[in-house]
C-alpha cells in the first residue's frame, strides 16, 4: 500500500503538471495538444489550430512536452505501479502457498486477488493503449480497497468449507474476479467521457472544478470506444462467471438457481451489462447514457462485493469469511 500510495501521488502531479501547463497555454495564447482521438490536432485559446512547435507549454496524451520527454512524476507513477504490483503479486502467491490452496476463498483474499489483476489488466493495456491518464484513478481505487479488507476483512488462513473444496472455486472465482478487474477500468473510461462530454452533468462539474488536464486526455467518442471494447471482455468473463457457478451450485446443492441473493445480485449485474452492450450497439444510446449505465454497472459489482457479502444471508455467506 505504502507503494501504490507514491504511485498514486506521482501520477496525481502529473495530472497538476498538465493542467498548470495548459493554463500557462492558455494564458499566453498559444497552441494546447489534444488527445490522440483528436487526430494530433491542437487547440488554441481562440479554438483555432496551430503549429505544436511554436511553444514550449505544449502537453500531449501520452505526457509529453514539445520536447517529446514525459514528465518525470509520469514515470515515476509507472514505475512505483510496476514495483507495487510485484510486491503485491508475491503476497497474494505467498499466501496461496501458506494457505495450500488458491488464494481466494473469502472476502480478505478475493480483495487482495482482485486488486493485483485490476493493476495486472491496467499493465497489460498500456501495452497497447496508453492509458497513463487513468493511473490516478487505478491506484486510487487499489489503496482504498486494500486498506477497507485489511481492516475489515482480513482473517487468519483457516480450512475450507466442504462448499468450497472444489475445482469450481479455481473456476468460478478467478473468471469473477478477471470479469471486476475489466469492469473496473470500464467505469474509469466512463468517467473520464463523462467528465468531457459537454453539456453533461459531470462535464459541466469538470468545467466548474477546472480541471484543464482534460483537455490533454482522448476525447468522449475515443474513450467510449475504448470503454466499450474493455467492458465486452469483462462481459464475457462475467457470463462464465454466471455458467460456472450454477454449475457449482448444481454439484454443490443439487440445484443449478435457487434465487440466492448473491446469485440473483451476480445475475442483476449481468443484465444491466447486457442492456449496456445493446444499448450501446443501438444508436440513440451512445454517448452519456450508455456511459452513465456502464458506472451504474461497475457500481452494481462494487456493491455485490461490500454490501451482499456482508449485510444478506445466503447459501453464499461463508464468502464473508
Amino acid at each position: 500500500m505504502g507503494v501504490y500510495a507514491l504511485a498514486f501521488i506521482a501520477f496525481t502531479l502529473d495530472l497538476a503538471r498538465r493542467s498548470s501547463t495548459v493554463k500557462k497555454a492558455v494564458a499566453e495564447e498559444v497552441p494546447v495538444a489534444v488527445g490522440a482521438g483528436a487526430s494530433g490536432a491542437v487547440l488554441s485559446k481562440g479554438g483555432s489550430g496551430g503549429s505544436a512547435g511554436s511553444s514550449g507549454s505544449l502537453v500531449s496524451l501520452e505526457g509529453r512536452d514539445a520536447s517529446g520527454r514525459r514528465s518525470l512524476a509520469l514515470r515515476l507513477g509507472v514505475v512505483f505501479t510496476v514495483l507495487a504490483f510485484v510486491v503485491q503479486l508475491a503476497g497474494v502467491i505467498l499466501r496461496g502457498i501458506a494457505a495450500a490452496r488458491v488464494p481466494w476463498a473469502n472476502m480478505y483474499e478475493f480483495s487482495i486477488t482482485g486488486t493485483v489483476l485490476i493493476v495486472a489488466v491496467f499493465l497489460v493495456l498500456l501495452l497497447r493503449e496508453d492509458l497513463r491518464f487513468l493511473g490516478t484513478f487505478v491506484t486510487g481505487l487499489v489503496l482504498v480497497l486494500l486498506g477497507v479488507s485489511t481492516i475489515n476483512y482480513y482473517v487468519a488462513i483457516s480450512p475450507l468449507p466442504p462448499a468450497l473444496q472444489s475445482a469450481w472455486l479455481v473456476i468460478h472465482v478467478l473468471v469473477a474476479i478477471l470479469g471486476t478487474a475489466f469492469f473496473a477500468l470500464g467505469g474509469a473510461l466512463s468517467i473520464v467521457q463523462l467528465l468531457q462530454t459537454r453539456g453533461d452533468a459531470m462535464g459541466r462539474l469538470g468545467t466548474a472544478l477546472r480541471l484543464r488536464f482534460l483537455r490533454t486526455l482522448p476525447d468522449a467518442d475515443s474513450l467510449e470506444r475504448l470503454a466499450y471494447r474493455v467492458n465486452i471482455v469483462g462481459f464475457v468473463f462475467w457470463t462464465f462467471t454466471l455458467i460456472a457457478g450454477a454449475i457449482w451450485a448444481e454439484r454443490a446443492w443439487g440445484r443449478y438457481w435457487g434465487w440466492d441473493t448473491k446469485e440473483v445480485w451476480t445475475f442483476i449485474i449481468w443484465v444491466i451489462y447486457a442492456g449496456y452492450i445493446h444499448a450501446r450497439a443501438t444508436r440513440g444510446w451512445r454517448g452519456s447514457r450508455s456511459a452513465w449505465l456502464a458506472i451504474v454497472g461497475f457500481a452494481a459489482v462494487l456493491f455485490n462485493f461490500g454490501v451482499v457479502n456482508v449485510f444478506f444471508k445466503g447459501l453464499h455467506a461463508y464468502s464473508g469469511l
